[in-house]
C-alpha cells in the first residue's frame, strides 16, 4: 500500500539577488502578488493537495517570513472590534496550527539537493512533497493536488514537467522521456541545465516534486554536481537507474516564474485579472496604458 504524502519541504533559503534593493530587509517569499505573498500561494496549494506538515529550510534575515505564519493577536482583536470579519476570515489562513511548522537551517547555499537534504531528519521513512515558492502555478486544481492523485496510481517518484523552448532548455532540468503516456511520461534520464541544442526532450522539471524515501539516501551519498552545489536532479536521476520509477506529469494549469521580474509581474498581471473585484479597474487602466504606448510608437 502506498503512503500517504503528508509532509512538504520548502527550500526559502536563497537571498532573492533578483530583487535586491527589496529584498534587503523583505524576504523574497513574502513579496506580494496583488495582496497575498509568494509562500502564502505555495502553501495553499500544499493544504489543497492534502499536506499536513510544512517544513521550511531557511537561512539567516528570514525572521519575517517566520512571523508571517504566527498569530498576531493585537491585529485579530482591533479586526474583530471594527466587524471586519471577511479581513478575519483571510488572516486564519495564515495561521499554522502549533506543531504543523518547522524551520531547518541551511547555513550554506549548497544547492537545491543540499537544502532538501537538511531536512532529512524530519522525515522519517515515507514520501515527501518539494514545492518551490517561486513557482507559482495558476491552476483550476492545484498543481501539487493533481500529481499527488496521479501519484496514488503509480507511486515511485514524480516530477512537475512542462514544454520550453529549445532556446530555454539550458535554464532547467530536462527529462530523457522512455515513454510517454498523456498527462505521464515515464523517465529514462535527467540532465540538469543542459547546452542549448544537446536536450533530450523539451519537457523542463518545474518545482514540483514527490519524492520517495530512497532519494533522501541518495542525497546524502551525493558529492557537488553542476554549477559545484548538489543537485537535486543528481538524486532522482538515480532512482531511475536503481528502480526506473520516476515520472514526469504533465500539470495542467500556467506557471509564472517569480524568481524573475518579468515572471513577477507577468504574474502580478494575471492574478489581478483573475479577481472579480480588481479586473474592471485594472482592465481598463492597462487599455488606456497599451493606447498610450501605441500612440507614441
Amino acid at each position: 500500500m502506498k503512503k500517504r504524502v503528508t509532509k512538504a519541504i520548502f527550500p526559502v533559503a536563497g537571498l532573492g539577488t533578483r530583487f535586491l534593493p527589496a529584498t534587503k530587509s523583505v524576504p523574497k517569499e513574502i513579496m506580494t502578488l496583488v495582496d497575498r505573498p509568494l509562500i502564502q500561494y505555495a502553501i495553499d496549494e500544499a493544504r489543497a493537495a492534502g499536506i499536513k506538515e510544512f517544513i521550511f529550510v531557511t537561512s539567516r534575515g528570514k525572521s519575517a517570513l517566520e512571523d508571517y505564519f504566527d498569530h498576531s493577536p493585537e491585529l485579530e482583536n482591533q479586526l474583530r472590534k471594527k466587524g471586519k470579519t471577511e479581513l478575519l476570515e483571510t488572516l486564519k489562513s495564515t495561521n499554522m496550527d502549533s506543531g504543523a511548522i518547522a524551520y531547518i537551517r541551511q547555513h550554506k547555499p549548497l544547492g537545491l539537493g543540499h537544502a532538501v537534504w537538511c531536512a532529512r531528519r524530519l522525515l522519517a521513512n515515507e514520501p515527501f512533497a518539494v514545492i518551490l515558492p517561486d513557482d507559482v502555478i495558476a491552476a483550476e486544481t492545484p498543481c501539487l493536488q493533481q500529481m499527488v492523485e496521479a501519484y496514488a496510481e503509480l507511486g515511485g517518484n514524480m516530477v512537475a514537467a512542462m514544454e520550453v523552448p529549445d532556446n530555454r532548455t539550458n535554464a532547467y532540468g530536462m527529462l530523457d522521456v522512455k515513454e510517454d503516456m498523456g498527462s505521464v511520461v515515464s523517465v529514462k534520464g535527467m540532465v540538469e541545465k543542459p547546452k542549448i541544442g544537446e536536450a533530450p526532450s523539451n519537457l523542463a522539471v518545474i518545482g514540483r516534486y514527490i519524492l520517495s524515501p530512497q532519494v533522501m539516501s541518495n542525497l546524502n551519498k551525493l558529492k557537488s554536481g553542476a554549477g559545484g552545489e548538489i543537485q537535486l536532479t543528481d538524486a532522482i536521476a538515480q532512482e531511475i537507474e536503481n528502480s526506473e520509477n520516476v515520472y514526469g506529469f504533465r500539470f495542467r494549469g500556467q506557471r509564472f516564474d517569480c524568481g524573475s521580474k518579468a515572471g513577477f509581474l507577468q504574474a502580478t498581471v494575471a492574478f489581478a485579472m483573475a479577481r472579480e473585484d480588481l479586473r474592471d479597474e485594472f482592465t481598463d487602466f492597462l487599455t488606456d496604458m497599451l493606447s498610450v504606448r501605441n500612440a507614441a510608437q
